[in-house]
């Protein structure tokens, strides 16, 4: 028996009429992701299970300067504390061995170590030589040649002490991380339109009058992704390219500047509008590299920026200014940012549909348009009310005139 149909034709049932209607496209929410580099420009990731941990004893000098102040600080007293006593106990054993500790001994035999006569005064012996203090009342002899080779290898091993260990403090204050404490980076970062592209902005600068020879700025896309074949990258970086590294090398950063990256379709910030960069877990990170001018090491500052730390439709406020003939930075407005005319879609949506950057300059032109005929209305109050108020102030300071009355018996005597 066949199947019975339905009086509805088919293009119009409930299943044909749900598949015609545009679906909106479905957001997961955001898991929260740890961030790879954090603002202060410190790595977020832990090293674990290190099995050869001897070569870090291999580049000895490259790990006490990574230690922590205080183990450098212990390293740096014991090492002195253990040469001092190793070399306290041979001058003790030459003493010794020689017969100088005896009690019992010839008086007329000169002593190798002059006034030696414990461990205690081998030990302020040994200080004396290591730091060529030289009291003047312990001193060797020409009886022991034992004695000439301990002096001679002690100066060497003191000598090796002092150079490894004041090179690493120097080292360690001469940091370049040290430097980078004053290259900062504004804590949100724009995407707005600039000469009629989307782009994606930060703001750097430096608070030193000292310069940052051959400044480079380097960004980075790091984001999860899984490769056709199935492989799961979970830290894929992709290289972002800027105006000034497309223009030159480097940028002269004498005053803060805004590092742009036009949003093309090299960019893996192109199939992204303004909701799906919210929804994403991708994070850029900022590389600023450099020589310092007044001590000739390189220098890295670094950053990174999440989904929430990225405005969409602000872009920076000027903040240099002319000031009776020297340009003036407001850093109180480093980092404040202005809301423009921007479209939500993505940068191809922008590229393949150019009608909506038309409708966007359109209605920033308005907005612009009427900010100047508020401006100029303001203007024109604030014109007003200081002559409404010079005018009050020039009447209140005009001087009254007096009229004098003659007296009527006066006026009497004249008339007769």
């Amino acid at each position: 028996m066949l199947a019975r149909k339905s009086i509805i034709p088919e293009e119009f049932s409930l299943p044909a009429l749900v598949s015609r209607v545009p679906r909106k496209p479905v957001f997961r929410d955001r898991v929260n992701k740890a961030r790879f580099i954090a603002k202060s420009g410190a790595c977020n990731l832990a090293h674990k299970n290190i099995r050869e941990q001897g070569r870090f004893l291999q580049d000895v000098f490259t790990t006490l300067v990574d230690l922590k102040w205080r183990f450098t600080l212990v390293i740096f007293t014991m090492t002195f504390l253990c040469s001092w006593l190793l070399f306290a106990m041979g001058w003790w054993l030459v003493a010794f061995a020689h017969g100088d500790l005896d009690p019992n001994r010839q008086p007329g035999v000169e002593q190798c170590v002059t006034y030696v006569k414990s461990f205690t005064s081998a030990f302020l012996f040994s200080i004396e030589v290591q730091v060529t203090i030289g009291f003047g009342g312990r001193m060797i002899t020409e009886q022991c040649p034992t004695a000439i080779t301990v002096l001679i290898l002690q100066n060497i091993a003191g000598l090796i002490i002092n150079a490894i260990m004041l090179g690493c403090i120097f080292m360690k204050t001469a940091q370049s991380h040290r430097r980078a404490e004053t290259l900062i980076f504004s804590r949100q970062a724009c995407i707005a339109l600039r000469n009629n592209r989307l782009c994606f902005m930060i703001r750097v600068g430096d608070l030193r009058k000292s310069m940052i020879i051959g400044a480079v700025v380097r960004l980075q896309v790091v984001r999860k992704t899984v490769t056709p074949e199935g492989e799961v990258i979970p830290i894929h970086q992709i290289d972002v390219q800027t105006e000034s590294a497309v223009t030159s090398n480097s940028i002269f950063l004498l005053a803060p500047l805004v590092i742009c990256h036009v949003i093309d379709k090299d960019s893996p910030l192109y199939d992204l509008s303004a909701m799906e960069l919210q929804c994403s877990d991708l994070e850029v990170i900022v590389i600023l590299e450099g020589v310092v001018e007044t001590t000739g090491i390189t220098t890295q500052a670094r950053t990174s920026y999440v989904t929430e730390e990225i405005q969409w439709g602000h872009r920076f406020v000027p903040i240099v200014t002319e000031e009776e003939g020297i340009y003036s930075v407001d850093y109180s407005k480093f980092g404040n940012t202005v809301k423009v005319a921007t479209p939500r879609c993505s940068a191809r949506e922008l590229d393949e549909k150019p009608s909506i950057l038309i409708q966007t300059l359109q209605k920033s032109e308005l907005s612009h348009q009427n900010s100047l005929r508020k401006r100029n209305s303001m203007r024109r109050n604030n014109s007003m009310r200081k002559a409404n108020s010079m005018r009050r102030n020039n009447s209140a300071l005009a001087i009254p005139k007096v009229q004098f009355l003659a007296p009527e018996g006066a006026l009497n005597m004249s008339v007769t």
